[in-house]
């Protein structure tokens, strides 16, 4: 039989301290860590409380480093970086907040290089298929569909 492991208010406290000292989080990966590791309603509340008054856990900042990192890394369009804050429970004002902070220039100019790479790498002599592989994999990526549309029409003929 295996017991779990216990923890007092303290020991979890400094634990989530240091879980959001390496990486930004958002309330609800703090709060499923914490009842991952067994934690009562009532500590929960105290330590999130907690690790807010302190700086270690905002929401703020959590969408304006998630977006930054997925449109810079992952080539995200501006539909998927809300979409996933959203699954994050992180209010509408921090998602408009953080997707502002892409300026237009640069949105449209990834959006164009990344076109012009996926149009010469798809391998397929059917222009149909190749319109629907181009589109797909933009829409996915949460590109706004009739940025999607234009450039597939403009690039595949």
């Amino acid at each position: 039989m295996q017991t779990k492991k216990t923890y007092t208010l303290q020991e979890a406290t400094k634990k989530l301290e240091h879980y959001c000292a390496y990486q930004e989080r958002c309330h609800k990966e703090v709060v499923q860590k914490l009842t991952n590791m067994h934690m009562i309603p009532e500590a929960i509340d105290v330590i999130v409380v907690h690790l807010i008054q302190l700086n270690f856990l905002n929401e703020e900042r959590f969408a304006k480093t998630f977006v930054s990192g997925k449109f810079k890394i992952k080539n995200w369009g501006k539909r998927r970086l809300a979409f996933e804050l959203k699954q994050k429970d992180i209010s509408k004002v921090n998602i408009n907040q953080a997707l502002t902070e892409i300026s237009d220039e640069e949105y449209i100019g990834v959006f164009n290089d990344l076109a012009e790479k996926k149009a010469h790498s798809i391998k397929e002599n059917n222009l149909l298929k190749k319109k629907k592989k181009f589109v797909d994999y933009f829409l996915y990526r949460g590109w706004e569909s009739h940025l999607v549309y234009d450039k597939a029409n403009e690039l595949i003929k």
